[in-house]
Order: C-alpha cells, then sequence, then structure tokens
C-alpha cells in the first residue's frame, strides 16, 4: 500500500515532464463522508440521490461545472443539493468521463452517507442535504505533497518567498476571471527551473468569497509544504497546485507573458538576494518552528486518541479539530467572546473558517470529574442525529487542552427565559412548541435512535433554544447507553439535578426510560408555572414543593390557577389542562405507570381530554426521605452539568 501511494505521487508530481497534453487517466485523490449522517437503503433519500447524481452526470457533456437540487420540497427533510467542478485546463472529454466516474464511485465510498465528496486529480464531485451552493466552505480539507524535499535551505527560502508570490498572481487572476474562477502562473526560481502554480474556486463564489477562499488556502502552505518540490490543497470551495514542471495544459486563450519577463527576472533575482541575506534567519527559524510543532502534534493526536478512547478512535477521528483553529475561531478564547459557564469549564461564542457560529466548551484542566463527561458527551452524541438534539461539530483533545464545539444557540437556555426576571417572558406558544420539541427529542434518544439514551440529567437549562425558538437538547456527559431490550439500569454514583430525579433512581440508583420521563414531567409543570420546583439552595428536607402546590390545585380543580401570571389571557385552556395532565402523569411515583415518550407524544397530538388516564399523587419522596432518615450521600447535587450559553 505505501508502494502504491509512493509510486502515484511521484507519477502525480513528475516535474521533469515539461506538459501534460492529455489526461485521459483519472487519478483518484481523496474522498470524504458523514459517518453520523446517513440514510436507509431505498429510502426516498437514496431515490433523490441517484437522480441528483445522474443529473450531474448527464450535465458534464456540455458544463465543466454545474449545481442542482433534488427532493421537490424539504418538508420531509429530503432534499438533496449536488454539484461538480472540473479543473479549469481539462478537456470536455476528459471532465465528461471525470464526473462519470466520480458519480459512480461516490456512492461505493461513500454508502448510506447523507453527505459526500470526492477529489480526482481533474474534479470534485459532492452532494449534501444541506445547501452548500455559493457558500465558501473550507472543511474538510486534503492536502498532499511531493515526497522530494529541497535540501539547500537558500533554494528553499527563495522558492517559498517567489511561489508565496506567484501563488499571490495567481489568485488576483482567478479572482477577475469572471465566472471561471481559474487562473495558473509561472516564475523562474534557479537557472531553468520554473514554479508552476494553478489556483481554482467553484464560480457560484463571489470574488470576494473567492479570495478570502484562496487566501486561507495559502496559508497552509508552510504547514503542510514547507521546503517540498510540489503539493496541493483541496477545499470543497477552492482548490491549489503548485510544482517545479508544468503539470497543467496551457490554457487555451491564456495570455501569453510579457516579453519583458525576463528583463525583470534579473533585477528581480539581485534584489531577492540581497533580502535573503537579511531574512533567511528569521524566516528559516520561523518555519522550522511551526514545521515541528506540527509534526509532534500530529504524532499525538492519534496517541491521546487511543488513549482516551480505546478502539472508538476510529469513528471518531473524522470529529477532531486543531487547537489553532478553534483558538482563532474563538479569538484566542478572548473574554470578549466568553458566554457562560458550562459544567466543567467555560464556554464561548466563535466562527469557524467557513463562516459557520459555533459554541465551544472548554473543559477546565484541574477537573478530573470531567475527562469522564467529556469522552461519556462524544461517545453519545456523536451517534445522534435529531432536530431536537443539539449537534456536536466535533472536539479538540491535547494534552492540556479538553474541548467540545457545539452549532450556536443564540437564544440560550430555557431556565433563562423562565426565571429571569430580566428576559423577555415566553408565549404559550413558545412554551407549547418547546414542550413537543423537547419530547420529541426525548423519544428519539429513548426509541427511535440506533441506540437507545437514557439523559439522566434533563432540565431547563440543558434545554437549549436556537433564533426560532426550536429546543434542542443538550448536555450529555451524564447520558447512559443501553441495550435496546434493556429497561432498567442501576449505578453507585447518583449524579443529575435535585429537584428532576426520579424517587427510584435519587433513592435506589435505578434509572431507566421512565427516569427521563419524570424529569420531563418536572420540566413541563416548571413551563407552565414559570417557577422551579425545588431552589438550589433549598434542602431535601423542605416538605412543600411546585409538585405538591400543582397537585393541590388539581385536586381542587383549580389546575389553570397555576399559571405563569406573564401569560395573562394569552393561551389556550385545552392546551394549557392537557400539558398539566401529562406533566402529573409523568411524575408518578410508581415508575410503571408513568406514560412512555409515545404514549406523551400521543397524548399530545390528541384532541380530547378523554384519553389522559387520572394521575396519581406525585411522590413528595424529600418528606419520606427524611422520615426514613436515609443518608444524604444518596444524593449528588450536581451543580457541574449545567450548560449555559448566553446570547451576546
Amino acid at each position: 500500500m505505501l508502494l502504491l501511494l509512493l509510486n502515484y505521487l511521484f507519477f502525480l508530481f513528475n516535474f521533469s515532464i515539461t506538459k501534460t497534453e492529455a489526461i485521459d487517466n483519472l487519478q483518484y485523490l481523496n474522498h470524504s463522508c458523514s459517518s453520523n449522517k446517513t440514510f436507509t437503503p431505498n429510502s426516498t433519500y437514496q431515490s433523490n440521490l441517484q437522480t441528483l447524481l445522474t443529473s450531474l452526470s448527464s450535465h458534464a457533456t456540455t458544463a465543466q461545472f454545474f449545481n442542482t437540487t433534488t427532493g421537490g420540497g424539504d418538508a420531509a427533510g429530503e432534499n438533496i443539493y449536488g454539484s461538480f467542478m472540473c479543473r479549469g485546463d481539462v478537456s470536455n472529454h476528459t471532465c465528461q468521463e471525470c464526473i462519470k466516474t466520480a458519480t459512480q464511485q461516490i456512492t461505493v465510498r461513500c454508502l448510506n452517507s447523507k453527505e459526500a465528496l470526492i477529489w480526482y486529480h481533474e474534479c470534485m464531485v459532492r452532494y449534501s442535504n444541506r445547501c452548500f451552493f455559493s457558500a465558501v466552505e473550507e472543511w474538510p480539507r486534503f492536502n498532499f505533497v511531493d515526497f522530494n524535499v529541497n535540501t539547500n535551505s537558500t533554494e528553499g527560502i527563495y522558492g517559498y518567498w517567489l511561489l508565496s508570490k506567484t501563488l499571490s498572481d495567481a489568485v488576483g487572476e482567478a479572482v477577475k476571471a469572471g465566472t471561471k474562477k481559474f487562473a495558473t502562473k509561472n516564475a523562474t526560481v534557479f537557472g531553468s527551473q520554473r514554479v508552476h502554480t494553478l489556483v481554482q474556486c467553484t464560480p457560484d463564489l463571489s470574488s470576494e468569497d473567492c479570495s478570502k477562499c484562496l487566501g486561507d488556502i495559502m496559508r497552509d502552505i508552510p504547514l503542510c509544504c514547507l521546503g517540498r518540490r510540489g503539493g496541493m490543497v483541496l477545499f470543497p470551495s477552492c482548490t491549489l497546485m503548485f510544482g517545479i514542471g508544468q503539470f497543467y495544459r496551457d490554457f487555451p486563450h491564456g495570455t501569453p507573458e510579457s516579453k519583458s519577463e525576463n528583463e525583470k527576472g534579473s533585477l528581480r533575482t539581485i534584489v531577492i538576494i540581497v533580502l535573503l541575506v537579511v531574512v533567511v534567519p528569521v524566516m528559516l527559524s520561523f518555519f522550522s518552528y511551526h514545521l515541528i510543532r506540527r509534526k509532534a502534534r500530529k504524532r499525538n493526536y492519534k496517541i491521546l486518541l487511543r488513549e482516551n478512547f480505546g478502539q472508538e478512535s476510529v469513528t471518531i477521528e473524522g470529529l477532531q479539530f486543531d487547537l489553532d483553529i478553534i483558538a482563532a475561531a474563538t479569538n484566542n478564547f478572548s473574554h470578549e467572546n466568553k458566554i457562560g459557564k458550562g459544567g466543567f469549564g467555560e464556554v464561548y461564542k466563535g466562527i469557524l473558517p467557513n463562516g459557520r457560529r459555533i459554541a465551544v466548551k472548554r473543559l477546565s484542566t484541574n477537573s478530573s470529574q470531567g475527562s469522564v463527561e467529556f469522552k461519556n458527551e462524544i461517545l453519545s452524541i456523536a451517534k445522534l442525529q435529531h432536530r431536537n438534539l443539539v449537534e456536536l461539530i466535533g472536539f479538540c483533545l491535547e494534552v492540556q487542552e479538553k474541548i467540545l464545539i457545539y452549532e450556536y444557540m443564540s437564544n440560550g437556555s430555557l431556565d433563562n427565559f423562565l426565571f429571569d426576571p430580566q428576559q423577555k417572558k415566553l408565549s404559550w406558544s413558545q412554551r407549547y412548541k418547546i414542550i413537543e420539541g423537547t419530547a420529541r427529542g426525548i423519544l428519539y434518544l429513548h426509541e427511535h435512535s440506533r441506540l437507545k439514551v437514557i439523559h439522566r440529567d434533563l432540565k431547563p437549562s440543558n434545554i437549549l433554544l436556537d433564533e426560532n425558538m426550536n429546543p434542542k437538547i443538550s448536555d450529555f456527559g451524564m447520558a447512559r447507553i443501553i441495550e435496546l431490550n434493556q429497561d432498567l439500569g442501576k449505578t453507585q454514583r447518583i449524579v443529575g439535578t435535585f429537584g428532576y430525579m426520579s424517587p427510584e433512581y435519587a433513592i435506589f440508583g435505578q434509572f431507566s426510560e421512565k427516569s427521563d420521563v419524570f424529569s420531563f414531567g418536572v420540566m413541563i409543570i416548571e413551563i407552565i408555572t414559570g417557577r422551579k420546583n425545588i431552589n438550589s439552595h433549598q434542602l431535601p428536607d423542605i416538605v412543600d414543593s411546585l409538585m405538591s402546590y400543582v397537585w393541590r390545585q388539581w385536586k381542587d380543580q383549580a389546575p389553570l390557577s397555576i399559571l405563569d401570571p406573564n401569560l395573562e389571557e394569552n393561551y389556550s385552556q385545552f392546551e394549557v389542562i392537557k400539558c398539566i395532565h401529562i406533566g402529573l402523569l409523568c411524575v408518578q411515583e410508581n415508575k410503571n405507570i408513568r406514560p412512555t415518550m409515545t404514549k406523551v407524544i400521543f397524548y399530545l397530538d390528541g384532541h380530547t381530554l378523554d384519553e389522559l388516564p387520572s394521575p396519581q399523587e406525585p411522590p413528595f419522596f424529600f418528606r419520606d426521605i427524611k422520615d426514613k432518615k436515609i443518608p444524604m450521600q444518596h444524593f449528588s447535587v450536581n451543580k457541574m452539568s449545567t450548560s449555559i450559553f448566553y446570547p451576546r
């Protein structure tokens, strides 16, 4: 395998060849698949995907770039967006053959993936269930280098300086190249050797976005290709290639070089030699430091992954981010970017190079318990995907750093809206939407995902709200994955938040789906009343709680008296009473008579109260604990599990 790779790279960067007149042997480079986003075989998504790939292949006969959409509507999330781009110098025939091969291979290499990308030396094909048209996308990224190294450091430094200038000239031409967004440039290095460069953006980018993408790609050159005689860096939205010796075809309508180029070359060489006497030591030290640092970091990445995740490291390796990228995204974890405190560290907002907004949870270095939750969170949520679960974009793991990267939720957490008097209060329609969305997220965890997940720490501070006030369940550090046919788990380490734990879990350490149902019931009552069940400063010997108050009003046939006064008259009495009823069913003492989340969704979708059974009295188990003198060490008031994302 290594020999094949070496032979391939030698062929790819065979710089003794003066020109590639025909490129009929397609050269596969790399591919990327979404391991956590898959579709079911023989599904509508697969049918739409086949239609999309057929359309891409057919359009390659008349175009070198094309994008399109299939699905006919996004109600069921079956829309698929696809595009292809051929290298700007290849012939129409080569382009057609490359797209035909790529559309066939992408489904073989990325079986059942909802998002995939494949690169050949001559073309690129990609598709996704999200729209990426006209957007700068820089992940995933790959680089390839020629294994031949410039041994003469002076020539290497000079070569890099000249390469940067030649690439900059090529970028300038590509940005101005109209819809083509493609350019090549070359310049003399020493004697008869010339450095050749090629840059290209997807033609749907604006000139400004193309300039940004190619500018970012050039910053990767010192890190991947310093001292090499050739290389390439591939982003989804742009590509860059360079080498000694011409590796591309002459552009049919290209502009010949100025006749005065050779005259300018002599003067330029003299100026450069003078400058090198000053800048060589500085540049050599700088690039050597970064090269050594980068190589050491790459070696440590896989070692740390294996030490922390064992065999699971293979499945999550694609989610790992470089610390430098996260530091840049958060302005080096500046105070201005800090938006709150998470369970085991601080939370920052940031923007990735592709423009995506993120929330970054940076774990405290002196938190030993946090390491367990860090591992648990990645292994749990990385395998889950639902519109009511917060998305884990990736993570960063280094010796002194443990970082989780999530999608950014602009409206923060639910508890801010319920319990913070300074926040704008929620309308009833928003509250009902949050109850229903949270229920569907829990149902997915319990029954519809590939794994059965018990969250064990459901509470308003772990329900995050996006810009449309859609709820998303977060903080899976306490979650447990159990067998699909397993109904009950038990633990000696009781974790969670006081006031949301079911009695069987708080007292005996027994947890199941019904434990999450109990926590959900408490949240329903809190959402309706705008009051906390148990304040964090209260102790377990306080008998009266929100649950006991609500139960008394229910028995007195005055359920609407518990409603948050901020709602005034703007609510549906039927929906309010139905939700109170469901909440009381969820917090019943006997876990066996609590409804499943399937039943909860059925009740929420119902149009009558007749189908709901009568609830039994909630467990005032705090009083029972006091009477039975159960020691306090059975409880763990978990203040560390809070994930608060304060929007700015």
